[in-house]
């Protein structure tokens, strides 16, 4: 990651995307884990629709199974007791009820195979995309690269590149040399209240909501590229029904083409050290005119301006960056 020295530029790049800002800020925040809910977030990808849809059909499938075992059991326990049977049986085999339970559980497979493969299959072979983004996995923060970003390439021109930390407030969980007994959780206090709603978040988005977010349009497929710096961790949005690993020295891809607007929270989904909790993902969709804004504005202005805001963890690096126009 590159790190060019941009003083100045921050008040520059906040006028010329202030438009798009609004806009993004104005979202509805459609994925997002709710205490207390049971079930999947809303499926904003046709690999969400299809993940669910295989999943209740699989409910379906073993609640059948389930209440057909738990009456055979007890049926059994009442007609086959020692009470009911003074005289035990003396049979050895039966040759069709024995055909009978290895081929239907077979059947059973075959049909749900008939069903996931497809499902496993279409999110394995990856499309051609209209926007490619990097995503490398640090600890514990995410750095993102627009490799492709759906415009004409121009050339000499570097990609859009940043970091992505969660917002926090004044009290982190504390480690050695704090004054804070070592495991003392965050706090939601007035500082971190005050940068969740002056990026557009609510209380709600605490510990989901980053300083900077992906930032892509509605109806395009998005082919995110996964990697690791140190560690391996995990790039997953719930509600777009993707995950993929972020190995270091490899490189993992997943894709989606998310339809309706709105803002998705996931989360590094690899244990990746002490951290690993305080690693959340942000992604933004918006509309293409929105989004040809925003692209436009942060690449003028070279996409980097100083990370005012605390890093998750006291072990992000001190130099890290962030760019204002991705909110």
């Amino acid at each position: 990651m590159r790190l060019t020295s941009i003083f100045g530029l921050a008040a520059t790049l906040a006028t010329a995307t202030a438009a798009a800002q609004v806009q993004a800020q104005a979202l509805e925040t459609v994925g997002r884990p709710v205490n207390g809910l049971m079930g999947f977030q809303p499926a904003a990808t046709e690999l969400a629709r299809d993940i669910h849809n295989l999943d209740y059909m699989l409910l379906i499938i073993i609640g059948v199974i389930s209440v057909f075992v738990t009456g055979l059991l007890i049926f059994v326990m009442l007609r086959f007791n020692g009470r009911a049977n003074k005289k035990p049986a003396s049979f050895t085999h039966n040759s069709p009820l024995e055909i009978a339970w290895t081929v239907i559980p077979i059947l059973i497979l075959v049909f749900i195979g008939a069903f996931s493969l497809p499902v496993l299959f279409k999110q394995q072979e990856i499309p051609v995309a209209d926007i490619t983004i990097k995503a490398t996995g640090n600890q514990w923060y995410w750095s993102y690269e627009y490799v492709q970003d759906g415009t004409a390439p121009v050339e000499g021109e570097e990609p859009l590149t940043f970091d992505s930390l969660m917002l926090d407030g004044s009290t982190k969980v504390a480690s050695l040399g704090d004054d804070q007994p070592i495991g003392t959780p965050q706090i939601l206090d007035d500082i971190a209240i005050s940068k969740l709603e002056a990026l557009g978040y609510s209380r709600e988005d605490w510990l989901l909501a980053t300083d900077t977010a992906v930032i892509i349009p509605a109806g395009k497929i998005v082919v995110v590229q996964t990697t690791g710096s140190d560690v391996i961790h995990s790039w997953t949005i719930p509600a777009f029904g993707v995950k993929q690993d972020a190995v270091p020295g490899r490189i993992g891809q997943l894709w989606f083409k998310a339809d309706k607007e709105g803002v998705y929270f996931g989360q590094c989904s690899e244990l990746c050290g002490k951290s690993h909790a305080y690693m959340p993902i942000t992604v933004k969709v918006v509309s293409q005119p929105v989004y040809d804004q925003w692209i436009a504005a942060a690449k003028a202005a070279g996409g980097w301006v100083p990370l005012p805001n605390e890093v998750a963890s006291v072990d992000a690096p001190m130099g890290a960056v962030r760019m204002a126009a991705s909110n």
